[in-house]
This record gives C-alpha cells, structure tokens and sequence, in this order.
C-alpha cells in the first residue's frame, strides 16, 4: 500500500467514525483552537482514574457489542503464537471471560498449528477490536489448557455437524484435495453410524463424543490494553500489567 493510499484510507475510517469529514489541519491555530477534534469518538473516554482491574470493563465492552451486534462475530479475536520461529495470528472466537482470574478462553484442536505453537510455548496475545465502537482491546498472557469436563460441556453444546467436522478434519495438515477431505468427512459420518446420503436434521441429538486432541485453552492476562479511537489519532489508550495471576494490575495511560 502507497503512502497516499493509506492516508486515504484513514480518511475514510475517520469518516466513517465520526459521521462527518475530520477537520483539517487548516481549521487549526492552536491547542485551544484544535482542542475540539483531540476528542475521543462517540465522546467516550476511559476514566481519569484507571481501574484497578481492567476485566470488568473489557467484559462491558465484549457484552455490549454481543447485545448490540456491532458486527457478525462481535467476539472474535486475532490470536497470535509463537515458537521460535515466525509468529502465526487467526481469527479464533472467544468463548468466555473469567472477571475473577482475569482470563479469555477459548477452543481448538490442540494438534492444530495454534496448538502446537502453545505446547511448545505457552504464551499467547489477542485482541478485540469493533470498529463499529472505535474500541479494541488487546490481552497477553499465559496459556493454560481448560478442566477437560468444561471441553465435554462445551463440545456437547455444539451441533452434531461441528462435533462430526472437530473428527474428520486433522487441522491444518496438507491433503491432496478437496475430494479427499469430503471422503474423509463421509468415513467419519460412518463411523459414527450417519447415512451420508440421508443424514439427520440440524439439531439432532447424536452421541459423538469430544476427541481427546480437541479442548478449551484459557489466556490468563498479565497484560491488557484498552484503546478508544479519537479522530484526530490522539486516542485514550490504557495498559495494565502484572506478573501473574495472584499479583496486583499496575495501570497506566499511554501516549497513542
């Protein structure tokens, strides 16, 4: 992307955001003058006085966004792993905050490119962001595998057709073809007793079990980031850290 082609498109986020053209540096003679467009959109900022803990706040925000449906997948995050090579971010969705422990949680197959990079370093970042809201949120911390009657639950409560594919598909490895996963897909339903070519309606109530590489991870925070956008860039943005879960949250606000 050119230079030009960035700026650009800032200036269509901006719009977007504010309902109307950002004011240009032209209309500025001062501080005082320009003082109006430092402000943060929807004219919401984070408080003066930072919370001790910032997981009451990022859970209002996640709530919000699920009961307003800002967006199709208002719980989605980018989640980033690493091991000692390149980085890998997805889009995974989260399925839980822990207020208390302060933690994020969600599910995977643990064999899967994510779940080898958390096996080998069990450290992991994600982040929140609604654009529809100009508020993101980031959170860093340690990962640690959910109780495996919390992934029975949770794998019960999916439909039949997802528990079947979490079987079927061995995340992330190569295959030849198309072809070959739906063959795959069409020995799984067998297996589990389902005619391919008759299966039974969405919503059946089938006995597949959870597979044993399949399970909840939690992200226990030692760092969050609460960011608010401002159309003139100059967003409220916020940091709480500490150095595991039974420590206090050191907060501080940060230049943007």
């Amino acid at each position: 992307m050119t230079s030009g082609q960035e700026g650009q498109n800032e200036n269509m986020q901006e719009t977007r955001a504010t309902g109307s053209q950002a004011p240009s540096d032209a209309h500025f003679s001062g501080p005082l003058d320009s003082i109006h467009a430092y402000g943060t959109t929807n004219d919401e900022q984070l408080p003066d006085k930072l919370p001790q803990n910032p997981f009451p706040t990022l859970n209002e925000w996640v709530e919000f966004a699920k009961r307003e449906r800002v967006q199709p997948n208002p719980t989605a995050i980018a989640l980033a792993t690493a091991t000692d090579k390149l980085p890998n971010v997805r889009v995974v969705l989260c399925r839980g905050i822990d207020i208390d422990a302060g933690a994020i949680w969600f599910f995977t197959n643990g064999q899967s490119a994510k779940g080898n990079d958390m096996a080998a370093n069990p450290h992991a970042a994600a982040v929140f962001h609604w654009d529809a809201l100009d508020r993101q949120a980031r959170v860093r911390g340690i990962v640690e595998p959910l109780p495996a009657a919390e992934s029975d639950a949770y794998f019960a409560s999916r439909s039949w057709e997802k528990r079947v594919g979490a079987w079927a598909s061995d995340q992330s490895r190569p295959i030849e073809s198309r072809q070959a996963l739906v063959d795959k897909l069409t020995t799984t339903l067998e297996r589990f007793g389902i005619d391919p070519k008759n299966p039974p309606p969405h919503g059946a109530d089938l006995d597949i079990p959870r597979p044993p590489h399949w399970g909840g991870f939690r992200i226990v925070a030692t760092e969050v980031e609460l960011w608010v956008g401002s159309p003139a860039r100059i967003h409220d943005r916020a940091r709480w850290t500490r150095s595991s879960q039974n420590d206090p949250w050191y907060a501080t606000r940060l230049q943007p």
